[in-house]
């Protein structure tokens, strides 16, 4: 229980990526996990949490640069560590 005092806050918006400028690679360092309108979801590419949306790959499909396609969902986003 006293780890929870040594990981860091989340941010408003975070994403995986780490070309993205909303790349924090602190908060990656622990197990995060991810609820949209209390279902927890493990395939979340990038959350904005004022916004209230989560972008998850959309299928098999890959844009021109071999990343994945992402589809927007909205709803209330609860960032969490496990």
């Amino acid at each position: 229980m006293n780890d929870t005092a040594q990981r860091p806050a989340f941010p408003d918006r975070l994403s995986v990526d780490p070309r993205s400028p909303h790349y924090n690679a602190a908060v990656f360092e622990h197990d995060v996990g991810i609820r949209l309108n209390d279902k927890e979801f493990t395939n979340v590419g990038e959350y904005c949490i004022s916004e209230g949306w989560i972008k998850i790959p959309a299928g098999k499909a890959l844009d021109r640069r071999g990343q994945p396609m992402m589809t927007k969902l909205k709803g209330r986003v609860e960032p969490f560590y496990r």
